[in-house]
């Protein structure tokens, strides 16, 4: 599938059982709604796929891996619906991951943000580079990170959660996200990134399928409430994303 410099991008190859998800936005590889729901049916279809047993998710470029939700779209939100509509693509995304039946492997090249570390916790196993440091921004513009707070403090943990999401400016660089359990492994650049990616990728996808979708299954033990959880998450940021301090928030990021 092509670019949108709208939309973004979305590019699908499957090869050795691998199914690698190339994900792609000129604003940091950011994510509008369009891309949230394009990257959310093709886990649900590959979810499916007897031909697929490992799922590689990855972003484009060598600098941002994601830098959360769409600043121009939360600037286009009018009402409380539109509001809830818009972080609720966050929420079936991250669902959409909990439930596939593959386990999905993250690559991690550089800094995220927000609903980008939402989407780095919803992977099973991540790696990452040096430059993979992330941040909760979520407070500093008058909401928070409500949708995605579930899966990253499954993932990390309560105290981890609430040392980037109550410190909203502040970087945490990607030894702190190994020590706290974020990524597997961190190396030194991109090659030794990539090297390592496909030594894992290929071992997964050798594996009994079974075994690994039971494992998978394992991982996500006691959350399936989130199915309605996340929804409700998205209303209360739905709503905050509307109060007149996100909107004077939103402008002064917008000039920077």
């Amino acid at each position: 599938m092509g670019t949108n410099r709208i939309n973004g991008s979305l590019y699908t190859t499957i090869e050795n059982k691998i199914a690698t998800l190339e994900f792609g936005h000129p604003q940091s590889n950011s994510f509008p709604s369009v891309l949230l729901e394009r990257l959310t049916d093709q886990i649900k279809t590959l979810s499916n796929n007897p031909d697929v047993s490992v799922i590689l998710l990855k972003s484009e470029g060598d600098k941002t891996f994601c830098a959360g939700a769409s600043f121009d779209q939360l600037m286009a939100i009018t009402n409380k619906e539109e509001g809830s509509v818009f972080f609720s693509g966050f929420a079936k995304l991250i669902n959409a991951m909990r439930n596939c039946t593959k386990i999905i492997v993250g690559r991690v090249q550089g800094k995220a943000v927000g609903g980008g570390v939402g989407l780095i916790a919803g992977c099973d196993y991540v790696l990452a580079t040096e430059a993979a440091s992330i941040k909760l921004s979520e407070l500093s513009i008058g909401i928070g990170p409500f949708v995605i707070a579930p899966v990253v403090k499954h993932k990390i943990g309560v105290s981890a959660l609430a040392a980037l999401s109550l410190d909203p400016t502040q970087w945490k660089n990607a030894y702190w996200a190994l020590e706290k359990g974020l990524y597997a492994r961190v190396f030194e650049n991109q090659k030794d990134l990539d090297k390592e990616i496909e030594i894992l990728t290929l071992k997964l996808a050798s594996y009994n399928p079974l075994a690994l979708a039971a494992m998978k299954k394992s991982l996500w033990e006691g959350t399936q409430h989130w199915d309605t959880l996340l929804l409700q998450q998205a209303e209360i940021s739905g709503e905050l994303v509307l109060s007149d301090f996100t909107k004077n928030a939103l402008e002064q990021f917008k000039r920077k």
